[in-house]
């Protein structure tokens, strides 16, 4: 099978150039200036003409939750739904997260994710590993996990009796990863110190989904990536941080990033548009929508610009979603009245893409650094660059043609993700994904989805090539 994408601008990470790009099967075999076919010389079963529009390489979106269990339910994306969505929204591989909990094995856990994922995907999947519960047989696999290809491991600084690690195991993890090369990705948030305040909170009546917000306080997810950034430097180990939220939290990771530390962090969408007053204190229950960890931030200091400043000087080097999607009914609500049993989580994997162009749009990125956010980075920094990330010979046949001229509206009535509503409704969007190939085969075209379940496959990754 021939697919030849003609008469786009191919973005990069590092620049824009004026290329036919040529693939065979699953893989891109060349490139040619534009042009070059002009007497029709190149011979393709499918040609898709991309003049006017940008041919960038498939997202890559390193931070999804599918069938998550959470608070007596699971999250309502199917890894079938999920990345039927996440195609359509022009990402072409999700890393997700398997999950040890208190007491388990962690091959055991891994396997369940296994058989949840295997012959259900739309594109192109892998995994981390969470880690609830850090022992001297957890350590052991760290070491065969890598071995396997699963090369980057998730710490919580929250959720007491649930994920929580105290500073003494996240150390011991980290002195792992510092030996065999491995990733640690850390939810930095004082989970201690919130509960207390979550319970003085309720004592109080104070049970509405924005004392969520309210008791997630920046300062303790500033305190807690300090403290993270303090173990991985005595621990010789990089760290990761996922869901970067606060602007405190951002200062920490810079001022390390200063000092040449092996220190990285990625923020997600709903931290960019969303606010604790408008959207976490909406009226009612209605706010419930929006409870995610670490909450959405107040629109009345800086964080909002200070996130999109990280993202251009590198700070903040990868966008990712942390789509975690629960309905009102039946799960939500679950949380009625206690705003501590909402499920945690905000859906989003199908509007990444198009959330973070409207940087370029606003003036806040180019479109270098768009694609560099949302792919090349998140391959980099994973362990699939060269497969993923790029638009270029020998890599994988994974590209989005994106229309810059289209414009619609966000809509839960017009998404694809398993939810009852949309968390960035009524958002207006300059651009739209046109067409989006996965190894080779055309996936998405007209707002269809044409491809079948399972042909995403499970991806086994490399080391960071981000440590130094």
């Amino acid at each position: 099978m021939r697919t030849l994408v003609k008469n786009g601008s191919v973005i990069s990470a590092t620049g824009i150039t004026e290329h036919d790009v040529l693939c065979v099967d699953n893989k891109i075999v060349a490139m040619y200036e534009t042009g070059t076919d002009a007497l029709g010389e190149i011979s393709a079963d499918t040609v898709i003409d991309a003049a006017g529009k940008y041919v960038v390489p498939g997202g890559i979106d390193v931070h999804t939750h599918m069938e998550l269990p959470f608070g007596g339910t699971f999250a309502s994306d199917t890894f079938e739904t999920g990345t039927i969505a996440a195609a359509h929204g022009g990402t072409t591989t999700i890393i997700d997260f398997a999950v040890q909990t208190y007491g388990e094995n962690v091959r055991e856990c891994l396997d369940r994710w296994f058989a949840k994922a295997e012959g259900q995907c739309a594109i192109d999947y892998a995994f981390h590993m969470i880690l609830g519960g850090i022992d001297d047989a957890a350590l052991k696999e760290m070491d065969t996990l890598v071995d396997e290809g699963i090369t980057s491991f998730k710490l919580f600084m929250a959720y007491p009796g649930v994920f929580y690690s105290d500073d003494g195991q996240i150390l011991r993890a980290m002195q792992k990863a510092s030996e065999n090369g491995a990733m640690i990705c850390m939810h930095a948030e004082n989970g201690i110190a919130i509960d207390v305040l979550a319970e003085q909170a309720v004592a109080r009546g104070q049970t509405d989904p924005k004392y969520h917000g309210i008791v997630r306080h920046p300062a303790f997810e500033g305190e807690a990536t300090n403290r993270a950034i303090q173990l991985a430097l005595v621990a010789g180990a990089p760290v990761y941080f996922v869901h970067l939220s606060a602007s405190e939290a951002l200062e920490a990771v810079a001022r390390a990033r200063n000092e040449g530390r092996n220190v990285f962090a990625e923020t997600c969408p709903q931290y960019l548009y969303l606010n604790l007053e408008d959207h976490l204190g909406a009226p009612g229950f209605e706010g419930a929508k929006y409870v995610a960890s670490p909450p959405l931030r107040t629109k009345h200091h800086h964080h909002h610009a200070d996130l999109w400043q990280g993202l251009r000087t590198n700070d903040l080097a990868v966008v990712s979603t942390d789509h975690c999607p629960f309905c009102m009914k039946d799960q939500k609500e679950l949380g009625l009245e206690d705003f501590r049993a909402i499920p945690n989580g905000i859906p989003g994997v199908e509007h990444r893409m198009e959330l973070i162009y409207q940087g370029v749009v606003m003036g806040e990125l180019t479109l270098p650094r768009w694609v560099e956010t949302c792919s090349t980075t998140p391959a980099r920094m994973f362990g699939l660059y060269g497969q993923k990330g790029v638009i270029a010979p020998g890599a994988d046949a994974d590209i989005v043609v994106f229309d810059p001229k289209a414009k619609h509206t966000i809509s839960h009535k017009t998404a694809h993700m398993n939810t009852d509503y949309s968390a960035y409704e009524g958002i207006e969007i300059d651009g739209g994904v046109d067409t989006v190939i996965s190894k080779g085969k055309v996936i998405i075209a007209d707002g269809d989805y044409h491809g079948t379940k399972g042909d995403g496959a499970y991806l086994r990754r490399g080391l960071s090539q981000y440590l130094v």
